[in-house]
């Protein structure tokens, strides 16, 4: 049975695994992500001797991941300064010779749960992560959607609640956007304090709730998912999901019925991986690289 590497690059931690066709997670590390000259020789010796058939990357972005570009596999403008414009699908292709295979992050962790997880009875989902940043995985017919570039729905603006105590969101780029007013580093700046300090607050998660709840809005228009999966640090807090449902309801206002947003409980639902639906999208992503190669 073939074997895949799977690489969940963030901008924190690299998770490198081994898993097989079935998804089985079979050996893993972690690794805290730093320059490229000091992480990649790491993760190349993790991979080095795993007699892997191909590698799969989940990799914080922006990311080129059009085959036609010359630039191809390459991190785009990110503000992890030092990976800016990287290589990383050639360095891994010259230094293994094996198919590389790679996608945005969130769509990795999308596919983990399209294939594996909780979204597998539907080909239509998208996987919302708030935590550190906000990203957006979109699967179209059982397949991670891309467009010009790749959702980078973390960014959509936001109707600012008026009573926000925070007068101007933090994301640098844009301020008032999703990432700018519902990521942990907005709660920090908010209220003085981590989100983890924060859980017995009402008022914290409730604004949260108004903000993921609105963005959960635009998305349910745009795309009509079939089903949404909500993960990331913030996500952790036991009270966010019944918050963000009560939300979707009240701002969908009736204006659709149906399907699956009668039954929001089933509709909008946590993780359902183990925190492990990036790298099992990853070792997707490999078997991906390696029927192509193989022309299957």
């Amino acid at each position: 049975m073939p074997r895949f590497g799977a690489l969940e690059a963030g901008g924190t931690k690299m998770v490198c695994a081994v898993g097989d066709e079935q998804g089985h997670i079979l050996e893993r590390i972690s690794l805290p992500t730093r320059t490229p000259e000091n992480t990649m020789p790491e993760m190349l010796a993790f991979f080095q001797d795993k007699d892997l058939a191909a590698i799969g990357i989940g990799c914080f972005g922006p990311v080129d991941l059009d085959p036609s570009s010359p630039t191809y596999g390459s991190i785009l403008s990110t503000p992890k300064l030092s990976w800016r414009n990287f290589p990383i699908v050639q360095r891994f292709e010259d230094a293994l010779g094996i198919p590389v295979g790679i996608d945005t992050d969130v769509n990795a962790a999308a596919l983990g749960e399209a294939v594996w997880g909780c979204t597998r009875d539907v080909r239509n989902s998208v996987y919302i992560t708030v935590g550190t940043g906000v990203g957006l995985g979109v699967i179209i017919g059982g397949k991670p959607h891309h467009g010009m570039i790749h959702p980078e729905a973390g960014h959509i603006f936001m109707d600012r609640r008026p009573d926000d105590p925070l007068e101007q969101g933090v994301c640098p780029y844009h301020g008032n956007c999703l990432e700018g007013l519902a990521s942990g580093p907005a709660i920090e700046r908010r209220w003085g304090r981590k989100a983890q300090d924060l859980t017995d607050c009402n008022a914290v998660w409730e604004l949260e709730a108004y903000y993921i709840g609105q963005a959960i809005c635009d998305y349910i228009m745009m795309i009509s998912p079939e089903k949404i999966v909500l993960g990331g640090g913030v996500m952790h807090q036991q009270q966010m999901l019944p918050l963000v449902r009560k939300e979707v309801h009240r701002q969908l206002h009736g204006y659709l019925q149906g399907k699956g947003l009668d039954d929001l409980d089933h509709y909008i639902v946590p993780i359902s991986l183990g925190d492990n639906q990036g790298v099992m999208g990853a070792v997707k992503l490999a078997m991906d690289a390696y029927d192509r190669q193989a022309g299957k």
